[in-house]
């Protein structure tokens, strides 16, 4: 009789240490620190990052209460990556692309599935702002970085195409510097307004580090528009009508001033209707031409299969098609339209559009709240969807990942701060029908489990 509980002792005992340690502090201090890594790594490499990730999963997959997980899993800001990586993958039955072009269509677009994860993990971390910190401080370095091998290309990390870019290209510097410079509008503000000089300096400081960067040695167009369209979101949600008023004449200010002293930046902007009147004698020339000629073919493949498109990785055989008897850049044959929208509409119809769309609105829907996450969190969506205008960057490797981690660290932080909030409401209520003892520890249990039921007087709290 007493040989079965000795039976069950050694399991009971490892389920305990199990259990001990999937819940420890230093296991989620790991995935933080991986998740800092990332970002961190992301300006610099995408070897290293794409590593830190896999480290980043191991880490925090024995973390994860998966019957929890998989009841958040039903709100939409979780449940659309899985859909639109579901939609690729049922996309490839009907492709008239070759089998090479469709495996690879699912990898850029298989990294939406990372943000489930991170928005569940960084709902329970503590360090979601350690994240958004190495990001900004590893792109600081790279801005004074890229001033350095502007002015001395012998200290590039790697051979790029362009002065002032030390890894990488351009266009993704100038993501991630644009992408700083407005995240750092609203905390410059915010210690503007509580007179805190040195705080409000060091954020001016740094925002105009990464834009004279943009100004002066290296900028994609891409990231102008961006600007604008960012700035007047910043002046939509924090200022008043006075002041956004001043932000315009600034911005204008500022505007002339640089047309006024950056060579660079004049001959960037003139050379659009450059590239666009002799793109077709000169295709090395020809960025603008080619996006018009790439949304022109994007929209005819459309039109021919306008509900569900011509499946997963068919654009360049959409491509090929259109190149039959021509010459110049009707000739010319790519995966990639430069519109996200388009990218989606050949592949996957009206059908992928609206999937595409719906996904954008559930994660913009994350960030209508105040608060810097909220923020952070609305500029990095925001940013995609302007840029995708003229790339499709949400399925790019470097801005697709900016993405990611982006919704991901600050749209968990964001959930974290409404179940703060939650709690906060919940507490009076739970004091009245169990009693203050009770009400003392909601602060420490998982907001999303609460089930409140009313039950002879007395509140179950799982």
């Amino acid at each position: 009789m007493t040989a079965e509980p000795v039976a069950l002792a050694g399991p009971t005992a490892a389920q305990g240490r199990w259990e001990a340690w999937r819940s420890s502090a230093a296991l989620f201090r790991t995935a933080d620190v991986l998740a800092a890594l990332i970002a961190a790594s992301l300006p610099w490499s995408t070897t290293a990052p794409s590593i830190f990730v896999g480290f980043w999963l191991l880490a925090v997959t024995p973390t994860i209460d998966w019957r929890d997980y998989a009841r958040r899993i039903a709100e939409p800001a979780l449940a659309l990556p899985f859909a639109f990586l579901l939609l690729a993958l049922l996309g490839m039955l009907w492709s008239d692309g070759a089998w090479t072009d469709r495996l690879h269509a699912i990898k850029p677009g298989a990294k939406l599935v990372l943000i489930p994860p991170l928005l569940y993990h960084f709902s329970r971390s503590e360090r979601g702002f350690q994240v958004c910190l190495a990001f900004l401080a590893s792109c600081a370095l790279l801005a004074v970085y890229s001033w350095i091998v502007l002015l001395d290309p012998d200290w590039k990390l790697t051979a790029t195409a362009s002065a002032g870019v030390p890894v990488k290209n351009y266009i993704d510097q100038s993501q991630e510097f644009t992408l700083c410079a407005l995240a750092l509008a609203l905390p410059a503000l915010s210690f503007w307004r509580g007179r805190s000089v040195i705080a409000t300096t060091a954020c001016v400081a740094l925002i105009l580090l990464f834009v004279t960067n943009m100004v002066f040695v290296a900028s994609a167009r891409t990231a102008l528009l961006c600007i604008a369209v960012l700035l007047g979101l910043f002046a939509w949600r924090h200022l008043s009508r006075r002041a956004a008023l001043l932000l315009l004449a600034g911005a204008i200010a500022a505007s002339a001033l640089a047309w006024a002293t950056s060579p660079y930046l004049r001959q960037r902007i003139t050379d659009v209707a450059v590239e666009y009147q002799h793109g077709r004698e000169d295709i090395s020339r020809a960025s603008a031409a080619q996006r018009l000629t790439y949304w022109r073919k994007a929209l005819h493949a459309f039109a021919e299969a306008p509900l569900v498109g011509h499946g997963t990785g068919s654009i360049k055989r959409q491509f090929e098609r259109a190149a039959t008897n021509e010459s110049g850049l009707d000739a010319e044959i790519v995966a990639n339209p430069h519109n996200q929208t388009l990218h989606a509409a050949v592949q996957w119809g009206l059908l992928g559009v609206v999937l595409l769309y719906a996904m954008w609105i559930a994660h913009l829907r994350l960030f209508t709240g105040d608060g810097l996450a909220a923020w952070i969190g609305l500029v990095v969506v925001a940013q995609n969807i302007a840029s995708s205008l003229l790339n499709s960057h949400l399925i790019d490797f470097h801005e697709g990942w900016i993405y990611v981690l982006g919704v991901g660290v600050a749209g968990g932080m964001v959930m974290k701060a409404k179940a703060g909030r939650l709690r906060c409401l919940l507490a009076p209520l739970v004091a009245d029908f169990a009693g203050d003892d009770v009400a003392e520890q909601l602060p420490g249990l998982p907001v999303e489990a609460h089930q409140l039921h009313l039950l002879d007087r007395k509140i179950i709290v799982r």
